[in-house]
């Protein structure tokens, strides 16, 4: 019996490391992809797709061109999973909630208007196009609030394959480069003042970055309203997970679930955790800064993990139709910009 147990541990130990050198492996190549993809941001141009959509071309073009270790695809899905989803709860520091709430009520109402419309604008294009549903509502989720973060919030809600989260997440990023690009280029022509501005660019733009980048040619007072018309869709996030995951559960079941056995992404509620607590308490801005970078590096290493799960075959498979319906929705968002602009003068 002793013998038995002794040539069990024999072979289950050499599997066991093998097994942690492989996930290590899978961790150190998402961390270098984040790393690298952080240093290439600080460079002109570059600055405008930002760390986390640099990370999740780089792993794409990687995984494409380059060998995987079979063992390394653990720690590449903890990556793209666990620390993700963690950096999506840290990323909650960025928010205060009082200062979305002292910014005016037309703040919330444009940002209110903004996902309603171009949730159910881009859905309804998705059933025209005929596309795969959780493709449409990853797309809708992306364009509406907050691009990656809300793709990735809402995919383990619809359920998605994760080609489908990579593809979403690719056409987004695409699309709001693009956007920044021609904001900044047309910013001296357009009739309206750089706190109109900056509404237009928080409102309309699909990253972070991408808002961020926008808003620089308006200075301080387009950056600031940019910044924070972008954090309260942000901020939105948390019920529109919770709609789309009681609405998704009830078209699975066809009746009413109880709230414990849907869908919820709960790191959801993570993430306004930390927003609420660094709403209530005061925090040093250097504590803040650090939540905030390991934030931004966990959520890269995260889309590094699903860059290197892209296969440049899933996007022959989608076709053309995705990118459409991506395009034709951030068209239709920047089609209702006179009336955002408008709600904004009267409130």
């Amino acid at each position: 019996m002793e013998a038995q147990k002794i040539q069990e541990y024999v072979i289950e130990e050499p599997k066991k490391k093998q097994k942690a050198i492989g996930f290590a492996k899978g961790l150190l190549l998402t961390l270098i992809l984040a790393v690298l993809a952080g240093q290439i941001a600080n460079l002109p141009f570059f600055s405008i797709l930002g760390i986390m959509i640099l990370s999740i071309l780089m792993g794409g073009i990687w995984g494409n061109t380059l060998s995987v270790p079979a063992d390394a695809h653990s720690g590449i899905q903890f990556s793209s999973k666990v620390l993700l989803r963690a950096g999506i709860i840290l990323l909650g520091f960025r928010l205060n909630l009082q200062e979305i709430i002292s910014a005016g009520f037309s703040i919330m109402i444009i940002d209110v208007v903004v996902i309603v419309f171009t949730m159910s604008f881009i859905l309804l294009l998705g059933k025209a196009f005929r596309i795969n549903k959780k493709l449409s509502a990853l797309l809708a989720a992306g364009t509406a609030i907050c691009g990656a973060a809300a793709i990735i919030a809402i995919a383990p809600i619809v359920k998605s394959k994760e080609e489908q989260t990579a593809v979403a997440v690719s056409c987004i990023a695409v699309l709001g480069t693009i956007g920044a690009i021609l904001y900044i280029v047309l910013f001296p022509l357009l009739p309206i003042s750089e706190q109109e501005y900056g509404v237009l660019a928080g409102a309309t733009l699909h990253e972070l970055a991408h808002v961020v980048a926008a808003g620089v040619p308006g200075g301080d007072a387009s950056s600031d309203s940019a910044i924070l018309v972008k954090l309260g869709r942000v901020l939105l996030l948390i019920p529109v997970a919770l709609i789309i995951s009681f609405v998704y559960s009830r078209k699975n079941t066809g009746k009413s679930r109880n709230i414990g056995k849907l869908p919820i992404p709960w790191f959801i509620f993570g993430f306004l955790l930390t927003s609420l607590i660094n709403t209530l308490f005061s925090i040093p801005g250097s504590i803040i800064s650090i939540f905030l970078l390991l934030s931004t590096y966990l959520l890269a290493m995260g889309m590094a993990g699903l860059g290197l799960n892209i296969k440049w075959k899933d996007f022959v498979k989608v076709g053309f139709k995705p990118v459409a319906v991506a395009i034709a929705g951030f068209l239709g968002l920047l089609a209702i910009t006179p009336l955002l602009l408008l709600l904004y003068k009267i409130f």
